[in-house]
């Protein structure tokens, strides 16, 4: 089974407070969400491996630690996920960047694929698929098909709020699937938004609530 990882570290708490505000304006929300992104960027990464290359110091010469070749790509779920991608790329300049197209729909709740583009090596790559929210479960859980479906072995899910059956959805569907997430709250509202939640995370990304 997936692990899943609740980061509570401070620094990713105090700004999500900030960010639940219902009067945090577009930027300031926008700002924070990059902030969190690249703070649990730096855990989803913490178990990269690493290779000793010989370098010289302007003391001496020594051997130290890099990265060992690892691929990433981050793939964000349409359209909130991209508030979460400038975060990752800060942390991580190389990283490739895939977008995945879908929309919840309102009378079924299920997800719609509507854009698919992704690195052309993306079954050499560990995927990190990014949404600020995981509700219902359903567009991560599609988009997540998506990617397998083009041979994709090593995907993590990276959200900054979640709920039970959210959660639950993803260990069901994905077992394989490690989560990273920023906070499980409650539980799903009758239109399926988290409790309590912080509303709809691209309309307060891109200012279209």
């Amino acid at each position: 089974m997936g692990q899943v990882h609740v980061l509570d570290h401070p620094l990713i708490q105090h700004k999500l407070t900030l960010m639940r505000r219902k009067d945090c304006g577009t930027k300031d929300f926008r700002q924070l969400l990059e902030e969190i992104a690249m703070l649990m960027a730096y855990e989803v990464t913490r178990s990269l491996p690493l290779e000793d290359v010989e370098i010289e110091t302007p003391v001496a010469k020594c051997t130290a630690k890099v990265i060992s070749g690892k691929k990433l790509a981050v793939a964000p779920i349409l359209r909130a996920g991209l508030g979460m991608v400038d975060g990752i790329v800060n942390l991580v300049p190389t990283v490739k960047v895939g977008h995945i197209g879908l929309y919840r729909d309102p009378e079924t709740h299920m997800p719609v694929e509507y854009y698919f583009k992704m690195p052309p090596d993306i079954e050499e790559r560990d995927i990190i698929v990014v949404d600020p929210m995981l509700a219902t479960g359903g567009s991560a859980i599609a988009a997540i098909d998506f990617i397998k479906k083009r041979g994709c072995k090593s995907i993590t899910l990276m959200c900054l709020v979640g709920c039970p059956e959210g959660v639950q959805a993803i260990q069901e569907a994905h077992p394989d699937v490690d989560l990273y997430i920023a906070a499980i709250d409650s539980h799903l509202n009758e239109n399926k938004y988290i409790v309590p939640g912080l509303g709809d995370a691209g309309d307060r990304i891109f200012g279209t609530k």
